[in-house]
């Protein structure tokens, strides 16, 4: 049985995730509204309103009069706003992570989570990059206010904690990512280099897979690639993959080892859960990887029935083959077999 946070736990969890609900929207409307700059500039001897966004001017709201003078006034006036209130609330996030680490509520590992950030703070968590794999098992704990049982979780078992260490799965959807992946990877660590064509790896021996699902000519067509440059990664086809990107999904705030949270979009838990049972009733699974994929299956189903109160045969479930689909008959039976084993006193 996954163990349910304490009051506090929880209170301050809420409390961690409304803050930087309020703050990642405050810096996204900064970010869309307010970048660049705007000057009154000469030409012709007349002064003219422009927006700078770098080195250059890109944008005119024509020659300096009533009219763009407030232009310039609302505009200075609400940047300085919003920057004030995003300064604020990212100061009271800050202040919130002693507490969240004193209450053992940071879950991600520093090195996913600093990644995560980066591609969040340029986008691609908007639709482009979704997570899958074992990290998505922090979000079902985030949004249920649960911690997944000791044997999953404890240092010396099958994979939540340790493959978080190790390991990073990111999914390609439709939408190709246009800015070079490599090139966020090493902003966040300098020693992070390609080692093959889909992953990179940092002198700590983490590493970051880049995925996307198997296509029809997948024998004959090439990698998805993200940019022309022969340093950046290209996608990898797995196979089941699609079936993931099709799902629904589910975003999270949650919590680093550092005590502050990040935004992670994943896949549904439903999904998650039948395909990582589809994963351990595969002939031509590592045997060692089948116990871990059922175990994992199991745990995820229970918190999706029994805390998100997620329905497996609800329609949007739908885009999912049937083999998938089935499997939640076969994962409701283990889970009262388990059930069923375990003593009470």
């Amino acid at each position: 049985m996954p163990t349910e946070l304490s009051n506090e736990q929880r209170r301050q969890l809420i409390d961690a995730t409304q803050v930087f609900e309020v703050w990642r929207q405050a810096d996204r409307e900064f970010k869309h509204s307010y970048r660049g700059s705007m000057h009154w500039r000469k030409s012709g001897g007349r002064e003219y309103l422009g927006r700078k966004y770098g080195s250059s001017w890109d944008e005119s709201f024509g020659v300096r009069s009533k009219a763009t003078e407030n232009i310039k006034a609302e505009y200075t006036e609400g940047r300085t706003r919003l920057r004030q209130r995003a300064t604020k609330l990212r100061q009271r996030i800050t202040s919130m992570a002693p507490v969240n680490r004193a209450l053992r509520l940071g879950r991600m590992p520093e090195t996913p989570a600093r990644i995560l950030r980066k591609l969040d703070e340029v986008g691609l968590l908007d639709g482009q990059l979704i997570v899958v794999g074992t990290h998505s098992m922090f979000a079902y704990e985030a949004r249920s206010g649960v911690l997944f049982e000791s044997d999953l979780t404890a240092t010396s078992d099958i994979d939540l904690l340790i493959d978080a260490r190790h390991r990073l799965s990111l999914a390609v959807s439709e939408n190709i990512p246009k800015t070079g992946i490599m090139g966020l990877l090493q902003s966040v660590d300098r020693s992070f280099n390609r080692t093959n064509v889909f992953r990179a790896t940092n002198s700590d021996g983490y590493y970051v897979d880049l995925i996307a699902p198997l296509r029809r000519n997948e024998v004959t067509a090439p990698a998805i690639k993200l940019v022309s440059d022969n340093d950046e990664l290209a996608a990898a086809a797995v196979i089941g993959l699609q079936w993931l990107i099709n799902a629904p999904r589910m975003d999270a705030v949650l919590l680093a080892d550092d005590g502050l949270p990040l935004w992670m979009p994943c896949i549904d838990p439903r999904a998650f859960a039948l395909h990582k049972w589809w994963m351990s009733q595969r002939l031509d699974r590592d045997p060692i990887k089948k116990r871990r994929d059922a175990a994992q299956a199991r745990s995820v189903y229970e918190v999706a029935t029994d805390y998100l109160n997620l329905d497996f045969k609800a329609k949007d479930l739908s885009a999912l083959p049937l083999e998938l689909t089935r499997a939640a008959k076969d994962l409701a039976g283990a889970g009262q077999k388990r059930a069923a084993r375990k003593p009470s006193f």
